[in-house]
């Protein structure tokens, strides 16, 4: 298996894998030695769709050997089946995001009729049992599927369809199943509106009480909550729950009044500032993270830096800047005013520069004290162990380096800080000689 893309279609991927491990098949990290292999794909951005194909070809060099068959699932064709299944002959079977259970059919059928086979949409989202594709200490949540948000630089409702929770009971079972996981991360396009869709109003909180109610799960996490749709009891729920970890990522994408009525964005600048302000005010030492787009149609120089501006006043802990992907299919693709490439990258440059230099000012602070570090492994280009504090999710954010005489995967210790750049820290437990 690889999946590419989101930790949502990492989910869908260890879906696939617990099907096959349920039929008896081996499952191998060497592509070398398979004969089937499932590329799970991703397709928000043209980049991503490029990434796709390419690794399908690259593939494809591998029939010389065990290689037999070639799946591609997900995104890509769920949305473009049909310019892919004509042109992307290298590829066998195709299945969309939510043919999960046709899987071992259409590859079956591949065998017995020796023909490509195309089950995009015919299926149904299977609620198998996973094949965990993270270290053994953390794992994904994914509570719901699809967004109503419509964006208008965003493809996902049209790959995914309507926003779509998935039943408490089922993700209680599914939580528990985990075993013993460090930290459970909660995924979604739009956690907050968790349970708006069956319940009739958002169960997010009631969500989080029913998982942290799980003797196996020691810590949450909550990745992707939409701002104007954070309300005092989830604010309450983050400061209170001690299983809850105080965190949030919460993507704006923009700062500027205008440039959000223009993404459909819900909120403004001075909404913005003021729930960030309020987060920080109910749940102290909160960590906040956000993404942010550059270049979107129209924006101004001023608008741009006023961005940048806001990012001063905003002082999150963590960001990630994208420029502007002229997406077909989306309404922001027809806007006038789209903006120079070589611009756009320049505006994501200086955007990581300002957090560059509020990320360093936040990592300083740190230096000389003692913080609760979680193992993730070893780093053994760096010969050092490698962690995470309560301030940085798993492969979006810093880490945190660290010597000791031992440490186990998925542990928790007490780590002093001695240095730190402008993204990582280092440190030693205090044991250490």
């Amino acid at each position: 298996m690889i999946s590419l893309g989101c930790d949502k279609n990492r989910v869908d991927a260890e879906r696939l894998l617990g099907i096959i491990h349920a039929r008896g098949y081996t499952i191998t990290n060497e592509l070398s030695e398979a004969n089937i292999l499932i590329i799970n794909t991703c397709a928000f951005l043209n980049s991503a769709r490029k990434e796709a194909i390419e690794t399908v070809l690259d593939c494809n060099a591998f029939r010389g050997g065990a290689l037999e068959k070639i799946v591609v699932t997900g995104c890509l064709p769920e949305k473009f089946i049909g310019e892919l299944f004509p042109s992307l002959t290298e590829a066998d079977v195709f299945l969309g995001c939510g043919d999960a259970d046709r899987l071992l059919e259409a590859i079956e059928l591949s065998y017995r009729e020796g023909r490509r086979v195309n089950m995009v949409g015919l299926g149904h989202e299977s609620e198998s049992a996973r094949i965990l594709t993270t270290p053994l200490h953390y794992a994904y949540l994914k509570i719901a599927d699809g967004c109503n948000n419509h964006c208008t630089y965003c493809l996902i409702p049209k790959i995914r369809g309507k926003y779509r929770s998935y039943a408490m009971e089922r993700l209680l079972r599914e939580a528990e199943s985990l075993d013993e996981i460090s930290e459970l991360i909660l995924v979604a396009q739009d956690t907050t509106r968790y349970g708006i869709d069956l319940y009739g109003k958002s169960k997010l909180v009631e969500l989080i009480r029913g998982l942290s109610a799980l003797e196996n799960i020691q810590k949450i996490r909550l990745l992707y909550c939409y701002p104007e749709a954070i309300d005092d009891a989830l604010i309450e729920e983050i400061a209170t729950n001690d299983k809850v970890i105080k965190y949030l990522d919460i993507p704006l994408q923009h700062s500027e009044d205008r440039i959000l009525k223009l993404m459909n964005r819900k909120g403004s600048r001075a909404e913005y500032l003021a729930l960030l302000q309020k987060l920080k005010g109910a749940v102290p030492g909160i960590a906040l993270r956000s993404t942010f787009i550059a270049g979107f149609p129209t924006e101004t120089e001023e608008e741009a830096e006023a961005l940048a501006l806001f990012l001063r006043e905003a002082e999150l802990t963590n960001c990630g800047f994208f420029a502007y992907s002229r997406e077909p299919d989306t309404p922001a693709y027809k806007l006038k005013g789209q903006i120079p490439e070589r611009v756009k990258q320049a505006r994501v440059k200086r955007l990581y520069s300002v957090q560059r230099q509020l990320s360093e000012k936040y990592l300083q602070n740190f230096i000389g004290k003692t913080v609760e570090v979680l193992c993730d492994g070893i780093d053994y280009d760096k010969n050092r162990f490698v962690g995470r504090g309560y301030w940085s999710a798993p492969e979006i954010d810093g880490k945190v380096y660290f010597n000791a005489p031992f440490a186990e995967q998925g542990k928790r210790y007490r780590v002093m800080i001695t240095d730190a750049d402008s993204y990582d820290l280092f440190g030693k437990t205090e044991d250490f000689a």
